[in-house]
């Protein structure tokens, strides 16, 4: 079976979830998440990616990035991916592969689209049940966002660019928007395009880059048949 498709555009945000294999945990200690932190900025810096979200939860994570070339998203990947695993083995006496496949991935288009995506992020942990409320995570950049502590890790977002307000304020409306319900409809949008890939954007978006952009769809060989 051929592998999805999958399209990356520059200076478009782009949402990426890794899954460890079989589900199990792929961060077990605080080192572990400090480790995979260093690394992101260091992948962040290396392959000219903007960061604007992460969530590191137990089994998976959670990224929303801006690449500035078409293949800057593989590179980061592949180093975040690559130096990590080794750090994991080598920590724990362990051989072989920590991800589940691929990772995943879909775009984003459009601020409506940016912001809602943002919140599904960095709610993760609650809607897990891990904590009660987001500022309670230590392992999301939701506290950056909006408290302005766990250090710079994180690039301002086009929402936070696009708005005539201070960063103080701009903080006390995302944290507003933060404790609305995520209703059940756009959850499960997000939940599916999450699985299969895509485009979360408005319809005009999704046919204005299906047309203007087939260039940048990252095209990857499928298995080859017995």
């Amino acid at each position: 079976m051929a592998r999805r498709l999958r399209l990356f555009i520059p200076n478009v945000p782009c949402h990426i979830i890794q899954c460890g294999n079989n589900r199990t945990e792929i961060f077990l200690k605080t080192e572990g998440y400090c480790f995979f932190l260093e690394v992101l900025q260091e992948a962040r810096l290396k392959h000219q990616c903007q960061l604007y979200s992460y969530c590191l939860m137990p089994n998976h994570f959670h990224l929303i990035i801006n690449p500035q070339q078409t293949g800057n998203i593989s590179l980061f990947m592949k180093l975040i991916g690559g130096k990590y695993v080794r750090y994991f083995n080598k920590r724990y006496g362990r051989t072989g592969t920590l991800w589940e496949n691929r990772f995943r991935s879909f775009l984003i288009f459009g601020e409506h689209y940016f912001i809602r995506c943002l919140r599904y992020v960095e709610t993760n942990p609650v809607r897990a049940g891990l904590v009660k409320i987001p500022d309670s995570y230590q392992w999301s950049s939701y506290n950056y966002r909006v408290l302005g502590t766990g250090g710079q890790l994180i690039d301002l977002n086009p929402w936070f660019s696009n708005l005539d307000t201070t960063a103080s304020e701009y903080r006390l409306m995302y944290a507003k928007f933060i404790k609305e319900s995520i209703e059940e409809n756009e959850l499960c949008q997000l939940r599916k395009i999450t699985q299969n890939g895509g485009i979360f954007a408005g319809q005009h978006y999704k046919e204005y880059i299906n047309k203007n952009y087939q260039e940048s769809i990252v095209r990857r060989p499928g298995r080859p048949k017995a």
